[in-house]
């Protein structure tokens, strides 16, 4: 049997969760979706139909869509709906797992990976995390579970944009694309997302692409292009508040300093590969309950084609990817995404394992 894609959906309470699954549920799109509440809040996606006292955790709605909540923990139920799939009890194409508004993400991604059975029904397709544009500020300063879903994500749906200045809007994408370079952004109103932009977005694949937000690095460059110092090791830093590029007329002035940040590191010269799994098993050891995610495209040595990696937390994996292409520019590109990461240790310790 085919591999059933998760979606992970997470973001701020109040940000319109429940609207977007209430599409996701409704709409005519032909699928048959399996979802998951994670929570039992006052934003049920039908109070009516969940708070009733059936022992049965898992209703059909009459488009084909199922709706289930969790009373036991997510790998039993998971496991129980693959199984009845396996019996054509349900018949289901995806899972979407609804977390609650003060969830980390975190244990909710690592169950696909660490548990071998929930790995041989289910893929991990990608976290989506929905910001709320006019409390995101203040839920920002003051949840780090808000901040941790930020870092977490593959893709950023902002709703309420209409509630919020143009300008408060611009800071707050500034100040996500900090925290998270690598999940594209899109403003949405009440939930009308299209679907090909919630399902199959492959954030977890082991792919051989690497989308940073280019202005995520365009921001950075010039901060140094009028000094000329190009250094050989080309690395972006992720919390360049002092830059001159946020001190005057951007507009951008971040007074808060987040402590999730990201930053990208780049290197033409080829990796050694003992090197660098030495010192990322290290670093994985001492800090991966403070890395969110990381994900790279390497130029090893040893190999015409390219390595990539990728982990959530302690859980890495690496692939090989396609070969090089004739004329094609050899170089390596990473990105960590992390709650308060030493970023010199980590640039150190990378430049050490090149070759």
């Amino acid at each position: 049997m085919a591999l059933i894609p998760a979606t992970i959906l997470t973001g701020f309470l109040g940000a319109g969760k429940t609207t977007l699954l209430k599409r996701v549920l409704q709409e005519a799109h032909g699928q048959k979706i399996a979802v998951i509440e994670n929570e039992f809040g006052e934003e049920n996606i039908d109070n009516d139909i969940l708070v009733s006292d059936t022992k049965e955790q898992i209703i059909q709605m009459s488009n084909g869509c199922i709706c289930c909540t969790i009373r036991e923990d997510l790998r039993t139920t998971l496991q129980d709906l693959a199984a009845r799939k396996r019996k054509g009890e349900l018949d289901f194409e995806r899972v979407v797992i609804e977390t609650t508004g003060l969830a980390d993400p975190g244990p909710v991604t690592q169950t696909f990976f660490m548990d071998d059975e929930i790995a041989e029904s289910f893929l991990l397709d990608s976290v989506i995390t929905l910001v709320d544009a006019k409390h995101a500020a203040q839920q920002l300063n003051d949840r780090q579970e808000a901040r941790r879903q930020v870092g977490f994500a593959d893709q950023i749906f902002i709703s309420k944009t209409d509630l919020v200045s143009a300008e408060e809007l611009d800071a707050l994408q500034h100040r996500l694309k900090h925290m998270n370079p690598r999940a594209p952004q899109k403003a949405v109103h009440f939930g009308e997302v299209a679907i090909r932009e919630v399902f199959d977005l492959r954030g977890f694949n082991l792919n051989a692409k690497l989308e940073i937000d280019p202005d995520f690095l365009k921001d950075d460059d010039h901060g140094h292009d009028h000094d000329h110092d190009h250094h050989d090791h080309d690395h972006v830093h992720g919390e360049h508040c002092s830059h001159p590029s946020h001190q005057h007329g951007h507009g951008h002035h971040h007074h808060h300093d987040d402590d999730v940040k990201s930053f990208v590191f780049r290197s033409e010269r080829a990796f050694d590969p003992h090197k660098l799994e030495d010192f990322l098993g290290a670093i994985i050891n001492i800090y991966g309950p403070r890395m969110l995610r990381y994900k790279g495209v390497l130029y090893m040595k040893g190999t015409d084609r390219k390595v990539i990696f990728q982990g959530v937390h302690q859980l890495m994996g690496s692939d090989l990817g396609p070969e090089w292409a004739e004329g094609e520019q050899r170089l390596s590109k990473m990105v960590f995404i992390g709650i308060d990461l030493p970023k010199d240790i980590l640039v150190q310790g990378l430049e050490q394992s090149l070759v």
